[in-house]
């Protein structure tokens, strides 16, 4: 089996300064739900990756935890999409676990689970910290520009040698894992990106086949 794995905030949901604390504040992303209705026709397994320190900060309770991602997988079914899994870490950096990225504990327990071979699986997220979790297991990663993406993009380029893709938000990266599968590219070079500023923007290429 292969996967897609996805970090929430930043990624599905909108980040907030003060975290998502209930479904209240869950707001979905522009470009979400296409891309994961497109991504249910695939054969990936489609698994959520979330740091949650909120639950161990006692900011909210792991039940609220559980009924926002509940939710939110109702919305994603209704809306033609399909999340196979939620997982999430509820530690604090302070506690220092396997499993709050970019420690990759939650994706190797993934895919002891669901036997899914890494290697040939993807990650998205929006932070230095996802691309580093999926680079530690050699998922092919995608950096999306949406939630904090755009913010830690130059410190990304740095701290990971470039060794994974800019895309502007999830449908986005979504139509580029599956361009690169249909013409073969087993692990395709980092599109060439310049670091981003005030006076020029970060600008992403458009794939063949698709507008921009």
């Amino acid at each position: 089996m292969r996967a897609i794995f996805l970090d929430r905030d930043g990624v599905i949901c909108e980040n907030r300064p003060d975290h998502v604390k209930s479904w209240a504040e869950f707001r979905f992303l522009p470009g979400v739900m296409p891309g994961l209705a497109q991504l249910a026709g695939t054969e990936f397994a489609t698994v959520v990756i979330t740091n949650q320190a909120v639950i161990n900060r006692g900011v909210v309770s792991a039940d609220t935890v559980t009924d926002i991602h509940t939710r939110m997988l109702g919305e994603v079914r209704r809306a033609g999409g399909r999340i196979d899994r939620v997982m999430v870490c509820l530690h604090r950096p302070s506690e220092r676990c396997d499993c709050r990225k970019p420690k990759p504990g939650l994706i190797l327990q993934a895919a002891a689970e669901m036997g899914i071979d890494l290697t040939r699986s993807y990650l998205i997220g929006d932070t230095v910290t996802d691309m580093q979790a999926g680079l530690a297991v050699g998922c092919q990663c995608l950096m999306v520009l949406t939630g904090r993406g755009m913010n830690q993009s130059a410190r990304a380029m740095r701290d990971t040698q470039m060794d994974f893709r800019f895309t502007r938000d999830l449908q986005h990266a979504v139509k580029t894992i599956l361009y690169l599968e249909a013409f073969g590219a087993d692990r395709p070079a980092p599109v060439s990106i310049a670091r981003p500023s005030v006076a020029q923007p970060l600008v992403i290429p458009a794939l063949p086949g698709h507008a921009s």
